[in-house]
C-alpha cells in the first residue's frame, strides 16, 4: 500500500529506487523501474517560478507521470500532493511575496498570448494543478486561497501527443505538454531566455513514454492472450 505525507514536497535530491506492489519502482519519476524515464530529463533553469499541486488521485497513477516530469525538468519548481491547500504554510508564503497566478481556463483570464505577465520587483510563481478535470476543479473549490489567484491561460491548435491517453476534450494537453506551451510564450514575451533546444529537450521524457508505452500496446496485441 502506498503511503505519503500529505502536502509534502516531493525532493528532487532524495533518489531512491524501491519495491512498489510487485515491480520496482523509480521514486524519482514514479514510474517502474523498468519504464525509467529519468534519463531523458535534461532540467532547465527559468526565472518563473513553477509551483505544481498534485492532486492526490494523480500521485498514484503510474501510467500518467507527467507531473513528476514536469517537476524534475524544472529547476525552480516545487511539487506538493493534496486535495485542498487552504492552510499550506510554504504556499501561503508565496502567495504572501511573490506575484501568483494558476493555469485554468477562465472567462477572465490573462491570455498569455495577447498580454505578458506581470513584471515589477516581486518573482512570478505559475500553480499548475496535476489531476483530472473534476478533480481540478474541486481542488480550487477547496483551496480558496488559490482559486481566487488571477487565471492565465493561453491558446493553441496542438493536438496531445498522449496517444494511449483519450483526452476529454479536443486540443486538450497533459500537464508537461500545458507548461511547454507557457515556457514557449514566457520566451516570446521575454520573461525567459530559453533556446529551441531546451524547449524541445524539456518534452523528451514525455515523448520516450508515450513511445514506450505505445511499443507495450503493441505487444500486447500481438500476444495470444489477447487475440479474440
Amino acid at each position: 500500500m502506498l503511503r505519503f505525507q500529505r502536502c509534502k514536497t516531493i525532493s528532487k535530491t532524495s533518489v531512491k529506487k524501491t519495491t512498489y506492489g510487485t515491480r520496482e519502482k523509480c521514486y524519482e519519476c514514479y514510474r517502474p523501474k523498468s519504464s525509467c524515464m529519468c534519463a531523458y530529463i535534461k532540467p532547465i533553469q527559468t526565472q518563473t517560478k513553477f509551483v505544481i499541486l498534485m492532486h492526490t488521485h494523480e500521485f498514484k497513477k503510474v501510467k500518467n507521470a507527467t507531473g513528476h516530469f514536469t517537476h524534475l525538468a524544472l529547476k525552480n519548481s516545487e511539487l506538493y500532493v493534496d486535495v485542498s491547500f487552504a492552510k499550506h504554510k510554504a504556499i501561503n508564503k508565496l502567495l504572501e511575496e511573490n506575484n501568483c497566478y494558476v493555469l485554468y481556463p477562465s472567462e477572465h483570464s490573462l491570455v498569455l498570448n495577447d498580454a505578458p505577465l506581470l513584471q515589477n520587483n516581486k518573482n512570478n510563481v505559475i500553480f499548475l494543478i496535476d489531476s483530472t478535470w473534476h478533480n481540478a476543479k474541486k481542488l480550487l473549490r477547496d483551496s480558496p486561497n488559490i482559486q481566487a489567484l488571477p487565471k492565465v491561460s493561453f491558446t493553441h491548435t496542438k493536438a496531445s501527443g498522449f496517444k494511449i491517453k483519450e483526452q476529454p476534450m479536443e486540443l486538450c494537453l497533459s500537464t508537461i505538454e500545458s507548461t511547454h506551451c507557457v515556457l514557449e510564450l514566457l520566451t516570446l514575451q521575454g520573461n525567459e531566455n530559453l533556446s529551441t533546444l531546451e524547449l524541445d529537450g524539456f518534452l523528451e521524457p514525455f515523448r520516450k513514454m508515450v513511445e514506450y508505452q505505445v511499443k507495450c500496446t503493441s505487444l500486447e496485441n500481438k500476444s495470444p492472450r489477447f487475440r479474440v
